[in-house]
């Protein structure tokens, strides 16, 4: 099975870098000089020239595009590793194909659905719950909120905060720092 590591975006200066999406916890260690991906569409495969983390966003250079006309024609192409050959072992992570499927569940083990897909977001990655009523839910998966995968097992464990989920939009918790005063409400 093929792992997506990174997708590449637009083109940075003349010399043929490239920004990347990142979809990996470990960017530091995949992106590395010599480090080749076999890529989606087949495009490649490329090989790392030399990366860098510039102000929180990556910027690599490919031995195979040595300018912005060879960059910008790699724009949205995935990265891939097969996941037979990844050698990187990332302590409490999980490819989407090991997440989609499992029972989404509360602490007191109540069924609130299943999730039917991944979305990687800028700050983080968003499990996307299909509820039991048919609702769909976006779920930050952070561990305040999602504290335990058991893969093995077949479910998650969700502590949503009030409202999170649409069977609890009754359990909204608004603080007042929240909502927007009127020119009624200051006279």
């Amino acid at each position: 099975m093929e792992l997506v590591v990174a997708r590449i975006g637009r083109a940075h200066g003349l010399a043929g870098d490239v920004t990347l999406e990142i979809r990996t916890d470990s960017p530091e260690t995949r992106l590395v000089p010599g480090q080749i991906f076999e890529t989606d569409p087949n495009r490649g495969p490329l090989t790392v020239e030399n990366a860098r983390n510039n102000r929180g966003s990556w910027v690599v250079r490919f031995k195979e595009a040595h300018d912005r006309n060879a960059a910008e024609a790699l724009r949205d192409t995935l990265l891939v590793v097969d996941s037979e050959d990844d050698e990187v072992e990332e302590d409490d992570a999980w490819y989407t194909h090991e997440l989609v499927g499992l029972r989404a569940q509360l602490q007191d083990g109540t069924t609130v659905g299943e999730i039917k897909a991944i979305e990687h977001g800028a700050a983080q990655d968003l499990l996307v719950l299909r509820e039991t009523n048919g609702t769909e839910t976006r779920i930050p998966f952070v561990a305040q909120i999602v504290p335990e995968v058991h893969q093995e097992d077949g479910y998650i464990v969700l502590t949503p905060p009030g409202g999170l989920l649409s069977n609890d939009a009754d359990n909204l918790v608004i603080s007042q720092d929240n909502v927007a005063s009127t020119d009624e409400d200051e006279n």
